[in-house]
């Protein structure tokens, strides 16, 4: 009989592990954009109402509300994405008159959104809605199959009744069908409701660029305001620790050339503690210069760093990188540096048994998330760095968000472009 190896069997349960919560969380946006797709409905219902009425009247002076109507539902759907991803830019407010409402850009563009949200849309937010309850269903048929009444639809389908056992039992079969189906397709079927969204909801080149230009002026802001953090902390490290240790061998290597020729023993001590001094200043440049830049993210790259991260932590902690394709030197530094501060702060503050480091690159976009298992309540007025780490993400551009209910886990997710 042949048994598996521990690594093969953790790596699998980790593969499993990771797909239970993608498709977990596929699910729950497929869940979240039901509900904006019934609402994308209903307005859908009431512009229909408004063109058919049109001609008598009525619809025109029910136009007004049915486009505030859209406004509205297209703002929800901006603000769902944005819980589940990058943010999306609205454009300027819509004009008020309706002539010139129906003309712009953007709020043609919601009416395709609406169109396909609340057809498209709709079916995906349903099918992710009843994905789970019939593989549940199916999957524990057999259980209830002998106090089901007699011709009882076998299967969540609609159709087939079962008169034995083995029927009862290919029941079942289906329902992990249905768990396979949730597992493989859930994570596509959330990105085709999003889709459209992100396409059609986001400002247009048409758009007043006020807005981009402020978030670009914050984003330098919040860049420059990093590199003086980070000048000031060089400083600190400098000031405090290296330029402290060489004052130490210069007093040192002074007294002991007084004390050559009157004691030589006591010179050869001092001179020994001055090596010491001039050993440990040495270790603490090399400790500043690897935090300015580590040397490691040139030579290995931002897979290996993490990896060096995860092995150095207090927790333990596994790292999961697929970086398809490199990064500029300063966004692998700014993730590199995330993930450290992140995994300093689990090591302090939240009482974690474990961490896990994710590293994906696709799109011209680097994602990483950051999660324990620990008490949760990650504040950033705490002091736990996320300050910090919030400024150097908003420095290149990037979000960050960070999911920490009383309780745990603790989640931080960075999106930053990868500049290349």
């Amino acid at each position: 009989m042949t048994t598996i190896p521990q690594d093969t069997a953790d790596s699998l349960r980790e593969v499993l592990v990771r797909a239970l919560r993608t498709s977990t969380s596929a699910l729950r946006q497929l869940v979240s954009g039901l509900r904006t797709a019934v609402s994308a409905l209903a307005v859908m219902v009431l512009m229909a109402v408004c063109a058919v009425t049109a001609p008598v009247g009525v619809g025109l002076l029910s136009a007004p509300l049915a486009l505030r109507a859209l406004h509205a539902v297209a703002g929800q759907e901006r603000k769902r994405l944005a819980r589940w991803g990058p943010g999306i830019h609205a454009p300027d407010p819509p004009p008020a008159r309706l002539r010139a409402a129906l003309l712009d850009p953007a709020t043609r563009r919601e009416l395709r959104w609406l169109l396909r949200h609340s057809t498209l849309g709709l079916l995906l937010g349903l099918f992710g809605l009843w994905l789970p309850l019939a593989a549940f269903r199916d999957s524990l048929f057999p259980l209830v199959w002998p106090v089901l009444p007699a011709g009882a639809t076998s299967t969540s389908l609609g159709f087939g009744t079962v008169h034995s056992w083995p029927g009862a039992l290919s029941v079942s079969l289906l329902g992990v069908g249905w768990m396979a189906v949730i597992l493989g397709l859930t994570p596509g079927m959330a990105r085709l409701q999003a889709r459209p969204g992100r396409s059609l909801l986001a400002a247009g080149p048409d758009t007043d660029l006020s807005l981009r230009v402020a978030e670009l002026t914050a984003s330098r802001a919040a860049a420059l305001d990093a590199h003086a953090t980070e000048l000031r902390r060089i400083e600190r490290s400098l000031h405090d620790g290296t330029q402290n240790r060489i004052v130490t061998v210069a007093v040192l290597l002074g007294a002991a050339r007084r004390m050559a020729a009157r004691d030589p023993g006591r010179a050869d001590e001092l001179l020994e503690r001055a090596q010491s001094a001039a050993e440990q200043a040495l270790a603490e440049l090399r400790a500043v210069s690897r935090s300015i830049l580590p040397p490691v993210l040139s030579d290995r790259g931002l897979a290996e760093a993490l990896a060096g991260l995860a092995a150095e932590c207090a927790v333990p902690c596994r790292t999961d990188a697929e970086t398809r394709e490199r990064c500029a030197a300063s966004v692998e530094s700014t993730a590199y540096f995330v993930v450290a501060e992140a995994l300093t702060n689990i090591a302090k503050h939240s009482g974690a048994t474990r961490a896990a480091v994710t590293v994906r690159t696709r799109g011209g976009r680097l994602r990483v998330r950051i999660e324990d298992d620990g008490r949760g309540g990650a504040d950033e007025e705490g002091g736990t760095g996320l300050a910090g780490i919030r400024r150097r993400v908003a420095a290149h551009d990037g979000t960050l968000r960070v999911t920490s209910p009383p309780g745990g886990p603790t989640v931080l997710e960075v999106d930053l472009p990868t500049g290349t």
